[in-house]
């Protein structure tokens, strides 16, 4: 594998992730609508869509592998989400079966588990509970690469990413923090690894908030080189309100919900009664 497309390449964690793909590849191609402030002289841009199929396609050739960090990386109107991250993905994967690659990292999100609380550890094998219309397209686009395996054979590695800003602010954020070498060693056990088929896991450094259990990105191979309150740094303080305190999507679970905290086990029954805030 000597060619790698990044789609988002012009985004925060593809900025931090092109230091580590410029030595392992002969060539990274950078998808975006917006080009980067500056190209190494083994990258290249590529301006496309991700609504556009044809673009992708075009984008996505003599590629061996897809980083696909590309979409709206927030909440947003669902016509948007449904535009970029649903259709988008869809594109993307297609795109991929028509070039012959047979390698994808998809970029989801903790936001596709952000409704399970705090106090409830989640492995990758628990059903998801999006917290938002983004979450929920993240749901899709996991649900995208297992379709492709089956029927084109595309290995996927999709990472539930947590927060990848470059240090933690706030406890919440050191929760579920990934520095930019820990992301980059799952992308690249995303890349290589033979035993991956549709698999997913959680993007998390080293944390002691016991939020996610992943057994298989231990099974993987993966081992986070950093820990995450040795880079916290609060710059202000807030409380949170009683809704965003209770689930780990934190502020996504907020903007369209009742105030009322309710709860379902694995199976999707009530777990206890509902508590009216």
């Amino acid at each position: 594998m000597q060619r790698i497309a990044m789609t988002g390449g012009s985004g925060h964690i593809a900025s931090q992730l092109r230091a580590f793909l410029r030595p392992e590849f002969e060539h990274v191609r950078l998808i975006d609508l917006r080009p980067p402030k500056e190209l190494a002289p083994n990258e290249s841009f590529f301006a496309a869509d991700l609504a556009d199929g044809d673009a992708m396609v075009a984008a996505l050739k003599d590629m061996d592998g897809i980083i696909h960090l590309g979409g709206i990386p927030r909440e947003a109107a669902i016509g948007d989400i449904l535009r970029s991250n649903v259709l988008g993905t869809y594109n993307l994967y297609q795109a991929a079966r028509e070039n012959g690659i047979g390698r994808v990292v998809f970029a989801s999100s903790n936001h596709a588990t952000g409704f399970y609380p705090r106090t409830d550890p989640v492995t990758p094998l628990d059903p998801a509970r999006p917290d938002s219309r983004y979450g929920l397209s993240k749901c899709w686009g996991e649900l995208v690469a297992g379709l492709y395996y089956d029927t084109a054979g595309i290995r996927t590695l999709s990472i539930r990413i947590g927060n990848a800003a470059l240090y933690p602010n706030s406890e919440r954020s050191a929760a579920i923090w990934i520095s930019a070498r820990d992301l980059w060693q799952l992308v690249k056990i995303g890349l290589t690894h033979p035993d991956i088929a549709a698999a997913v896991v959680y993007g998390m450094s080293r944390s002691d908030a016991g939020w996610w259990r992943d057994e298989v990105a231990k099974r993987l191979g993966y081992r986070p080189q950093d820990r995450a309150l040795d880079h916290l740094r609060i710059e202000s303080r807030r409380t949170e309100n009683a809704v965003e305190g209770v689930f780990q999507g934190g502020g996504f679970c907020v903007p369209e919900h009742d105030g009322t905290i309710r709860t379902r086990d694995r199976n999707g029954l009530v777990a206890c009664l509902e508590v009216a805030l």
